[in-house]
């Protein structure tokens, strides 16, 4: 018998105004979410979020975000710290993979969840890494580096398609265009070799993504969004430590470690240019 037919216990779609309830519990957890997150996190698929209910009491949520025809990523797992141990966390998680069945799925679990993942089919791919480091205030002028603002859409999202499994042009659209978000090109040849994207949350800033074409490139681009940060805030930057480059660049610049995730696939990996990857864009939505 289910939690459901047991407890009166119902899963739902979220509406709009609950992702900002999830977003407030995530916070509640450390988790340290954008302050403008909510309307690029719904944009992405508005019928990917869930909230669990016991009778009219919200006590759970978890995300199964749909990109295409082929992939989909399980974020916003969480419990009300009164209710876990229960089984509803379980619940909610398998009605995300009924929601994404037939798809690759990807993960960012928390070390203490990664062999409950595992069970249900999760393979460890590579470790994701936060790293915190502080913003100079003092924006650095770079003729490569431009405002993705007078980029074309197309181009930006061709890049992007490079770099992620799916189809997320709704949620890039809105992702790069939230207030006082900064999002920054690396244009050579005439062509959009990398991107990067600094917004605020509720504790300081988080870069996510940073794509470049090699080091140097992503380098130059972090130094470029660390610029805009206020001088002296925290600034967050989550790290593939499969890319041992993008583990030295956080490092080279005095980054410190605060956080790890475990990226997982419940089939075999996609196939992307690891190297490239300095820094991803959320571990909610991959």
């Amino acid at each position: 018998m289910s939690i459901t037919e047991r407890k009166n216990y119902h899963i739902k779609t979220m509406t709009r105004e609950q992702v900002d309830v999830a977003l407030d519990w995530a916070a509640d957890e450390g988790w340290n979410p954008g302050l403008h997150d909510a309307e690029p996190f719904y944009t992405a698929d508005p019928e990917g979020f869930f909230m669990g209910f016991l009778d009219r009491e919200p006590l759970s949520s978890i995300s199964a975000v749909r990109y295409g025809k082929g992939f989909g990523f399980i974020g916003f797992f969480m419990v009300k710290p009164e209710h876990r141990g229960k089984g509803y966390g379980f619940e909610m998680g398998q009605w995300a993979l009924a929601h994404l069945e037939g798809r690759l799925i990807g993960i960012d679990g928390v070390v203490a969840q990664q062999e409950n993942y595992q069970k249900a089919g999760f393979t460890l791919v590579h470790r994701n890494i936060r790293y915190e480091g502080v913003g100079s205030g003092e924006p650095v002028n770079h003729p490569e580096i431009l405002p993705l603002s007078g980029i074309p859409f197309e181009e930006i999202y061709a890049c992007d398609r490079r770099f992620f499994p799916g189809k997320r042009d709704a949620f890039l659209k809105s992702w790069i265009g939230r207030p006082h978000t900064v999002a920054l090109g690396i244009r050579l040849q005439d062509h959009l070799a990398g991107y990067g994207v600094l917004r605020p949350c509720r504790s300081g800033y988080k870069i996510g993504p940073l794509f470049a074409p090699d080091a140097g490139w992503a380098e130059t681009l972090l130094l470029s969004l660390l610029g805009h940060a206020r001088k002296g805030s925290p600034v967050y930057l989550d790290v593939p430590e499969i890319n041992p480059s993008a583990v030295a660049l956080a490092e080279d610049n005095r980054m410190k470690m605060v956080f790890e995730t475990a990226r997982m696939y419940n089939h075999k990996p996609p196939n992307l240019p690891l190297n490239e990857i300095f820094g991803i864009t959320t571990f909610e939505l991959g």
